[in-house]
């Protein structure tokens, strides 16, 4: 599962088939995997005791029936959670699994894009460092050259890229690339660009291709342009559903 080696274009589902099942869980993960994904894409963020939680929302209010901070619950209270009922009733008891549940569930499978979430960064802790302690995990279950690792807090990535000089790292950015941007692409040694599908273009692609990187759109709010996409010449995209990449024949 090398992602070095993977087809273009990329389907990454996008929180596991978030399209169908209650996203980032285990089950949305196995339906991505089933329905052909070649990578899941899920977030991550730290509990109050310092463990990894996979989460989109700085709270739990929206994907579970609890209430109040990721940051103020321990890993205990967040695992007894329901994070499926909210979105189908037959997924009542769905639980959000840590990282190393969905390290585990993906391994031999797919490869993984863990979106490391910029409120899980905390430079007071740097031993407990969220970007340390996924490495650490990433390395103990020997995933290395299966795993890419994305941020919005490109700093958080520079950190990453010092403790480890070839793990696979992805800039993601909600505004078209710019001349920073190719800046800490170069920096880093970066594999991959994940920008806003609204504000990409064929030209911005072609730069960062130039540039040595891989270009994949996300989704926004389940809707990304998948012919003007592949029309770009992007190398993958992280949608919520397999029919987005099957809207046209490649």
């Amino acid at each position: 599962m090398n992602i070095d080696d993977l087809p273009t274009p990329l389907y990454i589902a996008h929180r596991g088939l978030s399209a169908r099942f209650p996203e980032n869980t285990l089950t949305a993960f196995n339906a991505a995997m089933d329905a052909g994904a070649q990578m899941i894409e899920l977030d991550v963020c730290l509990s109050s005791d310092r463990q990894l939680i996979v989460i989109h929302d700085d709270t739990v209010d929206r994907t579970t029936d609890g209430s109040g901070a990721v940051k103020a619950l321990t890993l205990k209270q967040l695992c007894r959670l329901d994070a499926g009922g909210w979105f189908d009733p037959r997924f009542e008891g769905e639980r959000l699994p840590t990282l190393e549940q969905a390290l585990d569930a993906a391994k031999g499978r797919v490869s993984v894009n863990i979106e490391i979430k910029p409120e899980a960064v905390d430079p007071r802790d740097a031993g407990h460092a969220v970007e340390r302690q996924v490495l650490t995990l990433v390395h103990d279950k020997g995933m290395t050259d299966d795993v890419l690792v994305s941020s919005f807090d490109w700093r958080v990535l520079a950190n990453l890229r010092r403790l480890d000089p070839t793990i696979a790292i992805g800039l993601l950015s909600e505004v078209p690339a710019d001349d920073r941007l190719l800046a800490w692409h170069r920096g880093l040694n970066a594999y991959s660009w994940h920008p806003d599908y609204r504000v990409l273009t064929r030209s911005q692609v072609d730069t960062l291709h130039d540039a040595g990187a891989r270009v994949f759109p996300y989704a926004v709010g389940g809707r990304i342009d998948t012919r003007g996409m592949l029309a770009m010449g992007v190398d993958g995209m992280i949608v919520d559903g397999p029919q987005q990449m099957k809207t046209v024949g490649h």
